[in-house]
């Protein structure tokens, strides 16, 4: 009877095993021909030039350089205040605050607001950073906008980092003479910080592809130069795609696809960035 019943979980197993595995091939089957698509597509127009134009009206002058400045611009502004808040967050809400019902609470927040729409950061940029702080459509505002969405994942990823750290390394810091800053300093960070900068390079690569935020908050979709000033007027990388694509000339789909090309070529890099981060320095702890 029992082996009967072992039998039948086994078959069980494998019959859902088969169909998992179906589902993921049906999946990578269509990502594959979509990443074909867009850049069997692209490759007509990528070219030097492609980086160095500016938008135009004209499919064939058209190119990146406004959006990919932006997107450079608005990531490089956004990532100390990024990263310094949402280590300091985490370490905060594992480290140092207590064990109550007020931190249970704030956790529970922060988890949440992990999966809010972006296009409700969007908005709350445009009214707080926007128009409250008077900050305009600058690339400060932009930064600050993308900050607060990936906030809630780089804390919360952190946190996940922190409680990894094995038991056995605390306690022989403290077993060694260490007080409690000095076990998180010399423990706790450097054993986590490679999940924690896994997570963040993840986090910034949700930002790079970003677009309802930056439209909400009022970021220009055709630019003719780069910014220059943190005040200054910007566009990135999704938002001239976005653009081209909804522009009637046929060859301004080309146009989009290359664009597309890039903005894929530039995450594929920060994701296996993040992989090689997790590999490297797992085995070392």
């Amino acid at each position: 009877m029992l082996a009967r019943k072992m039998n039948k979980r086994k078959l069980i197993d494998k019959f859902f095993r088969y169909i998992f595995l179906s589902f993921i091939g049906i999946a990578l089957l269509v990502l594959a021909v979509l990443l074909y698509d867009v850049f069997s597509a692209g490759i007509k127009m990528l070219d030097w030039d492609f980086f160095t134009r500016f938008d135009s009206r004209f499919p064939e002058k058209a190119g990146i350089k406004a959006g990919l400045f932006g997107t450079l611009y608005v990531i490089a502004l956004m990532i100390p205040f990024t990263l310094i808040v949402g280590i300091s967050t985490a370490l905060y809400l594992e480290e140092y605050s207590p064990k109550n019902k007020l931190t249970n609470f704030i956790r529970l927040n922060i988890a949440n607001l992990a999966g809010i729409p972006s296009i409700i950061y969007g908005m709350l940029g445009l009214g707080i950073l926007v128009r409250t702080l008077a900050l305009g459509r600058s690339v400060l505002g932009g930064s600050l906008t993308l900050s607060l969405l990936v906030l809630p994942v780089v804390i919360v990823s952190a946190q996940e980092a922190i409680k990894s750290v094995p038991a056995s390394l605390r306690n022989a810091s403290y077993a060694m003479g260490a007080n409690h800053w000095q076990t998180v300093s010399k423990v706790v960070i450097p054993t986590s910080l490679p999940s924690i900068m896994t997570g963040f390079i993840l986090a910034i690569s949700r930002a790079i592809g970003e677009t309802a935020p930056l439209i909400m908050m009022g970021a220009l979709t055709f630019v003719m130069f780069t910014p220059e000033h943190i005040m200054d007027s910007f566009t990135v990388m999704p938002i001239q795609i976005f653009n081209w694509t909804s522009l009637p000339k046929k060859e301004f789909e080309l146009v989009a696809a290359a664009g597309s090309s890039v903005l894929l070529i530039v995450l594929f890099i920060l994701n296996g960035l993040a992989t090689f981060i997790r590999y490297h320095y797992s085995s070392k702890y």
